[in-house]
């Protein structure tokens, strides 16, 4: 019993220590100081009680959380860490409202009032501030330089939503979605069972609203692994949605593009062929060795020059010896006298 309760202090002592070896939040920034312990842990309900399975499906790793004070004002920080870049953007869409503004805070912010949100690289922030003033911004910029930060293939962010048209696109309408959970929340007109997330886990959603004098329509755009599960799903959108009034779809590459609305069928025909993938050759990136790189080729290369050396000299010296063998019999004493005379004996006694 005594080993076991040993065991778990080393593993509370291991996480603790997890903690404080790589923190979310700094002990200050611009002139904010933190004035409350800090709050940490791993359970997503922590976070978000009504939604913690959005969380999981994003890839949330931690948080943490902490007040901040300077000259009489606070800011309570709370900051949630995910796997990668594409788990703190698919967050940050999924939790940003249509009424919130744009902000350059970070990777991309927006604000409502004394709530700002924002990500940077794999970290997403809800800052919630006493008051608004016209520096706000400019300290969680700060904040935002002072946040541990993805590296390697976790920092890339996902390129789906950049498919979306920008043309028409309601502002801040735009998701991005990859679990059925999340999806079923932000009530799309496909459902997670017509995507097939059990079957397809990687599969990735984006959408958005489009609107036109009143007129909206929603554009949604699946990306699976493959094109031909693309054009396995594609058949099964036009089979249960074929009804749906303006439904319109079609197939890109790996890629499905459908939109469903009121938008007139020329609008929405116009916005769906706008999307197109387009696959993309990069001839600059080696895709092996370099001879010149190739230290294997270099040592042949060397032992290739010592053997042509060995044999221009093998040829000079059987072309000379010869020579001089040759001359000597047929000609002796022309051109060599002998070992006669060749020794002085001075005969010092």
């Amino acid at each position: 019993m005594n080993r076991f309760a040993a065991l778990i202090a080393v593993l509370c002592l291991s996480a603790g220590g997890a903690f404080a070896a790589d923190p979310l939040l700094p002990e200050n920034f611009e002139g904010w100081q933190r004035a409350s312990t800090v709050k940490h842990g791993s359970d997503p309900a922590q976070v978000d009680a009504a939604m913690p399975a959005v969380l999981k499906e994003y890839g949330f790793r931690d948080y943490e959380s902490a007040d901040y004070t300077r000259g009489g004002r606070r800011i309570t920080i709370k900051a949630a860490r995910f796997d990668n870049v594409t788990g703190a953007y698919g967050a940050f869409s999924f939790y940003r409202s249509p009424e919130m503004q744009n902000e350059e805070i970070g990777d991309a912010a927006a604000s409502s009032n004394q709530r700002i949100l924002f990500f940077h690289s794999n970290v997403l922030v809800d800052a919630t501030l006493d008051k608004v003033t016209a520096m706000s911004a400019a300290d969680l910029r700060v904040l935002a330089k002072e946040l541990p930060f993805a590296r390697g293939n976790n920092a890339t962010p996902p390129n789906l939503p950049g498919y979306l048209p920008k043309e028409h696109l309601v502002r801040e309408t735009s998701r991005y979605i990859i679990g059925p959970t999340a999806l079923a929340l932000v009530h799309p007109p496909v459902t997670a069972e017509q995507v097939n997330f059990e079957k397809y886990p990687t599969a990735e959603v984006a959408l958005g609203d489009y609107s036109d004098r009143d007129q909206k329509s929603t554009m949604v755009i699946v990306s699976y692994p493959t094109k031909e599960i693309a054009t396995e799903r594609l058949q099964n959108f036009q089979n249960t949605m074929g009804s749906t009034p303006g439904f319109l779809a079609k197939r890109t590459g790996d890629k499905v593009v459908l939109m469903t609305g009121a938008l007139p069928l020329s609008d929405e025909k116009s916005l769906v062929g706008s999307v197109n993938f387009d696959a993309t050759v990069s001839w600059t990136e080696a895709t092996r060795i370099a001879p010149r790189d190739n230290v294997g080729n270099l040592i042949v290369a060397a032992f290739g020059l010592i053997g042509i050396l060995l044999v221009i000299g093998l040829v000079f010296g059987v072309f000379f010896g010869g020579a001089r063998v040759l001359v000597t019999r047929f000609l002796p004493g022309r051109f060599h006298k002998g070992d006669e005379g060749d020794f002085i004996n001075l005969d010092l006694r």
